[in-house]
C-alpha cells in the first residue's frame, strides 16, 4: 500500500511564488493523490503497484503504447517532447500527487511525451482501464481528477496570456520563484534549490531563449540576487527577484 503523501512544511507557494502565477504546473495546488480520502487511496493502491525510479530514469517514451498511468507519490519529473526538426522541449514539470499519462490512454492511445525522473521518484502505476473504472466508481476521486485537470488548463491559459505581456527575464524569475516554492529549502533570507535542469530546459519552461536565460542569470549573479552551482541555485535576494517578476512592460 502507498503511504499518504507527506506534507510540505518548509516553504509554501504563497511565501515564495509570484502571486497566483504558475508555470506549467511547477507550483500547483494540492495534487490528485492528496485530494483522495484514505479509503480511495487504499482502493487505488490495490489496483496498481509501486515503483521507485532513480534520478534520470526515463519512465515512459513518447510514441509508445499508453497502457498505464503514473500517480507520483514522491519526487518530481520533467515532461519532454521532440519537435519534427529534432529540437527537444521541456513541456512541464510534475510533482508529488500529480497524475501522468491518463490523457494519452483516453485520446491518442500512445504516449504524447517522454517522462523522465528528476531525482528519486516513487510512483504508483495503475493500468489505464483500471484507473478509468476507479474514477467512474468513486465520485470523490472523479471530482478530484476533474479539479486537477481544470487547474492544469487554467495554468496553461494563464501562461499563454502572460507570455504576451511579460519579458523572458520576468518569466524566468517567476519560474525560479515557483521552483523554490515547490522544491526549495533554507531560511527567510536564502532559498536553496537543486537545479538538475539545463539552461536550455529552463528557457523552454519559461518560454524564452537560452541566450535570455544566460544573460539574466549572469546579471542576477552580479547583483547578488542568486548564486549558481553546477546543479543547484540559491536565491539570495527574494525581494529583488519578486520585483523583477512583478515588473510591468
Amino acid at each position: 500500500m502507498v503511504e499518504p503523501v507527506p506534507a510540505v512544511t518548509r516553504w509554501s507557494a504563497s511565501e515564495l511564488s509570484y502571486g497566483d502565477m504558475k508555470l506549467n504546473g511547477t507550483a500547483s495546488a494540492l495534487g490528485f493523490w492528496a485530494l483522495l480520502t484514505d479509503e480511495e487511496q487504499a482502493v487505488l493502491s490495490a489496483l496498481g503497484r509501486t515503483a521507485v525510479f532513480s534520478p534520470g530514469t526515463v519512465m515512459c517514451v513518447e510514441g509508445e503504447p499508453a497502457t498505464h498511468v503514473f500517480v507520483l507519490v514522491e519526487g518530481w519529473v520533467k515532461i519532454r517532447s521532440v519537435t519534427r526538426d529534432g529540437h527537444e522541449l521541456v513541456l512541464a514539470l510534475r510533482g508529488q500527487g500529480d497524475v501522468i499519462g491518463e490523457l494519452a490512454g483516453e485520446t491518442a492511445g500512445y504516449r504524447t511525451a517522454t517522462v523522465q525522473a528528476i531525482g528519486t521518484v516513487r510512483s504508483l502505476i495503475v493500468g489505464w482501464q483500471k484507473f478509468s473504472s476507479f474514477l467512474d466508481s468513486h465520485l470523490g476521486a472523479g471530482h478530484a481528477y476533474r479539479r486537477m485537470f481544470a487547474q492544469r488548463w487554467n495554468d496553461a491559459d494563464t501562461l499563454l496570456r502572460n507570455r504576451l505581456v511579460t519579458t523572458g527575464a520576468q518569466r524566468l524569475a517567476r519560474l525560479l520563484l515557483d521552483l523554490a516554492a515547490r522544491h526549495g529549502s533554507g531560511t527567510d533570507r536564502e532559498v536553496h534549490v537543486e537545479m538538475p535542469l539545463t539552461q536550455a530546459e529552463l528557457a523552454s519552461l519559461a518560454g524564452t531563449s537560452r541566450a535570455t536565460v544566460t544573460r539574466a542569470l549572469g546579471n542576477w549573479r552580479e547583483r547578488g540576487i542568486i548564486r549558481t552551482g553546477q546543479r543547484d541555485l540559491t536565491i539570495t535576494g527574494l525581494g529583488a527577484l519578486r520585483r523583477i517578476a512583478d515588473q510591468r512592460t
